[in-house]
């Protein structure tokens, strides 16, 4: 269901001389026509208060790493706009901590891009001990999985009521979008993860083939994420590329709804781990293997319910107990409307064009 909201046509503001400079005019006619809609969360950032991000209030324009970063750490900023490709420097993954009702979003086009592979040097984005944050409309891009223990394309931390739209995260160097120690109330919605890019073999980490796309939880032992990770994966689409974590669940309650797999290169799609507590509804699996991997039968709950399986191999049943009852509503597909809605062209990925607000 596609709910109209009202919005407001921002126009460029300064924050300090140096970002004043980067502001063009053809940046103002960019954030005319690429506006943030304020649109209602859905899935389990709908609760604990709800998820609004920035609100309705002027965007900043950045258009370079050092404007992105001083927005993103500065307080004050609340709505971002980011126009065209910015590289992150090697070691300037940039720290977003301690920050309430923030948005983050990309105009067509829009990419953040990371060449370093090393495990001190990696990575894009860590967001610590944030709430009510949005983040809308950006691909994600990495150098590429190489096994050193480095960062993830983006990390979740210790966060409450976030909201990942229409992003594409794809060759991280350790995983494309991680989410851990007793972050919750998270929905990605329409978000494709793929591996464009060989991995590159050797690492310390003892695997050759590291493109393990999405991990909750970072450790059996780490017991205080009991209670936590509440998370929706809606409408998302694991592609090419993608050999397993998709995603690899530790504790929590994890609804995957309405996504698409279909990298033929899979070993495992969903891990379910330890105490995990998974609902999977209405998914579309395609050309994979192991849809539902039970891996150690340690999790608490993993129920399998109306998907779709084609020419898959593995597992494709929960272990026999039902998962959580959802305590939101969604406007849940057919398994057979699930590929053409995923795949369409404003479907999961940065496919926004406009301030349309997503459809569930």
């Amino acid at each position: 269901m596609a709910i109209a909201m009202a919005f407001s046509l921002p126009a460029c503001k300064k924050n300090n001389q140096s970002e004043s400079n980067e502001i063009t005019n053809k940046n103002v006619a960019s954030t005319m026509a690429v506006t943030e809609a304020v649109c209602p969360s859905k899935g389990w950032a709908s609760q604990n208060g709800g998820t609004t991000g920035g609100g309705e209030v002027t965007a900043t324009v950045v258009t370079t790493y050092a404007a992105l970063k001083s927005a993103i750490q500065n307080t004050s900023v609340k709505v971002i706009q980011v126009n065209g490709t910015i590289t992150i420097p090697s070691g300037g993954r940039i720290s977003f901590q301690d920050q309430s009702g923030k948005t983050i979003f990309g105009s067509s086009g829009a990419k953040l891009v990371s060449a370093d592979q090393t495990k001190d040097n990696s990575g894009i984005m860590y967001v610590k001990r944030c709430n009510d944050i949005i983040i809308r409309n950006i691909i994600f891009e990495g150098p590429g999985a190489y096994d050193v223990d480095g960062q993830d394309n983006v990390t979740v931390d210790a966060c409450n009521n976030i909201w990942v739209d229409h992003c594409e995260f794809r060759d991280g160097v350790d995983g494309n979008f991680d989410l851990k120690n007793i972050s919750d109330y998270i929905t990605v919605s329409y978000c494709k993860f793929s591996y464009l890019k060989p991995p590159k073999s050797g690492g310390s980490g003892g695997s050759d083939d590291h493109r393990f796309s999405n991990l909750i939880g970072s450790s059996d032992g780490a017991t205080a994420d009991r209670g936590h990770f509440r998370i929706t994966f809606v409408r998302c689409w694991w592609s090419q590329g993608a050999v397993a974590r998709m995603p690899r669940v530790r504790f929590g309650k994890v609804h995957i709804v309405n996504n698409l797999f279909n990298s033929t290169v899979s070993k495992s799609c969903i891990q379910a781990g330890f105490e995990a507590n998974i609902l999977v509804e209405s998914n579309v699996f395609e050309n994979v293997k192991n849809p539902i991997d039970l891996m150690d039968n340690t999790s608490t709950a993993v129920q399998a319910k109306n998907n779709l399986f084609t020419a898959v191999t593995g597992n494709t049943s929960g272990n026999g107990v039902n998962a959580f009852t959802p305590p939101y509503s969604l406007t849940i597909l057919n398994a057979s409307s699930v590929k053409s809605t995923v795949t369409a062209s404003n479907g999961a990925g940065a496919t926004l064009t406009g301030n349309a607000c997503s459809s569930l």
